[in-house]
C-alpha cells in the first residue's frame, strides 16, 4: 500500500511539476520555497517598502485577482490583505490599498487610451497548483479564432477553500463593467468546482434562483464533478496535507456532498474528459478510464449539453488542439464535433 501511495503522489507531483513552464524561465530562480513568488512579492508588504515598478511572476499561490482589465489586474494578497496593480507584462506598477491601485489603473487607462471591456468575455480558470499561465494557449486560441475578450484568472488554489475562491471570482465579474453583455467560462480541474460554487452562491443570493443574465456557457476540462478518488489515496500523507491544505481536505473528504449541494449548473455546459477509452486509463490505481488524475466517470454531470473523452492526460488537456476546437465550437453554439465516448 505504501508503494501505491508513493505512486499516487508521483502522479500528482508530475501534474504540479508540469506547471513550472507556466512561469517565465528567468523568474524560476527567484521562487520562494513555500509561496512560489518573487522576493519582492513577499517584501512589498513591509510598511517601509518602496513603491516602484518591479517584475513579478503574476501571482501564484499568494495572490487572487479581484479586477482584470485588458490583462492588467488588481490582486489581493491572501496573507496580508494588501493589493497590487500588475500591468500586462506582470510588472507591479502600484501596491497598497484597493483605492490606491484602482486610481493608478484609472490613470493608466486614461493615459494609454485603453477602451472599456465590452461584448463577449471568456474567463479562464486554472486548476489546483497551477497558475493562470497554464491557460494561455487556450486564451490565445479563443482570442484569435473566436474574437472573444478572453482573460485568465489567478487565485491561490492551494491556500484557501473553494467558497473563498468563488467569492474572489465574483469580485472579478463584478468589476467587468457595464458594456460586457456575455460572460462565458472555460476551466480546468479544480477551476470548474470554483465556477460551480460561484453559480450556486449566485442562485442563493436571489430569491427566485436566477443568475446574472450575462452568464452564457461553461466548458469544463477534466472536472472532478462527482469525486476525486485519487486524493483519498494519500490524504494521510504529510506531503499532501502540506501542499494542498484546505482545498485538499475538501477534495478528499467533502466533494460528493459539495457536488450534491451545487447541483446542475443553471446554464449550458460541456464536459471534456481525458482518457484512453479502454476502461483502464493511465493510472493503475484508479478504477476505469482516467487521465492519470481524474477518472472519466468522475467528470460526468447530469444536464451536460456535450461530453467528449479525448486521449490527453490531465495536465495538458487545455493545450490540445482538438480540445480547443471543441471548446470554441461549444462557446459559439455551433454544431459540435461528434463526441467520443459519450455519456450514456
Amino acid at each position: 500500500m505504501r508503494n501505491q501511495l508513493h505512486f499516487a503522489l508521483f502522479g500528482m507531483a508530475m501534474a504540479c511539476i508540469a506547471s513550472v513552464p507556466d512561469c517565465p524561465a528567468a523568474d524560476i530562480q527567484i521562487l520562494s520555497a513555500e509561496a512560489g513568488e518573487t522576493a519582492e512579492d513577499v517584501t512589498e508588504a513591509l510598511p517601509d517598502g518602496i513603491n516602484v515598478p518591479a517584475k513579478t511572476l503574476g501571482g501564484n499561490q499568494l495572490w487572487a485577482d479581484e479586477l482584470v482589465f485588458h490583462d492588467w489586474r488588481i490582486q489581493r494578497n491572501s496573507l496580508t490583505g494588501h493589493y497590487r496593480l500588475l500591468d500586462d507584462k506582470d510588472v507591479r506598477q502600484k501596491w497598497g490599498s484597493w483605492d490606491q491601485c484602482a486610481q493608478a489603473l484609472e490613470d493608466e487607462r486614461q493615459e494609454r487610451g485603453l477602451p472599456p471591456l465590452k461584448g463577449r468575455v471568456v474567463l479562464l480558470v486554472h486548476g489546483l497548483g497551477r497558475t493562470r499561465h497554464s491557460m494561455d494557449s487556450m486564451r490565445t486560441h479563443l482570442r484569435e479564432h473566436g474574437h472573444y475578450e478572453a482573460m485568465t484568472i489567478s487565485y491561490p488554489s492551494m491556500r484557501q477553500e473553494i467558497v473563498e475562491h468563488a467569492a474572489g471570482l465574483k469580485r472579478v465579474i463584478d468589476h467587468l463593467g457595464p458594456e460586457v453583455f456575455e460572460i462565458n467560462f472555460v476551466a480546468h480541474s479544480l477551476g470548474n468546482l470554483v465556477i460551480r460554487q460561484y453559480l450556486h452562491d449566485l442562485q442563493k443570493e436571489n430569491l427566485n434562483g436566477r443568475i446574472d443574465s450575462r452568464i452564457g456557457r461553461v466548458v469544463m476540462l477534466a472536472p472532478p464533478n462527482q469525486d476525486a478518488c485519487i486524493t483519498r489515496l494519500f490524504r494521510s500523507e504529510k506531503m499532501f496535507q502540506f501542499v494542498v491544505k484546505g482545498t485538499g481536505e475538501q477534495l478528499s473528504e467533502q466533494l460528493p456532498k459539495l457536488s450534491s449541494q451545487w447541483g446542475t449548473p443553471p446554464c449550458e455546459f460541456a464536459v471534456i474528459a481525458g482518457g484512453k477509452s479502454d476502461n483502464a486509463g493511465w493510472n493503475p490505481l484508479l478504477e476505469g478510464d482516467d487521465d492519470l488524475i481524474v477518472r472519466v466517470e468522475e467528470t460526468k454531470l447530469p444536464g451536460a449539453k456535450h461530453f467528449s473523452c479525448v486521449p490527453v492526460i490531465h495536465t495538458f488537456l487545455m493545450d490540445d488542439a482538438e480540445v480547443q476546437k471543441i471548446t470554441l465550437a461549444f462557446l459559439r453554439g455551433e454544431g459540435m464535433p461528434a463526441p467520443k465516448n459519450p455519456t450514456e
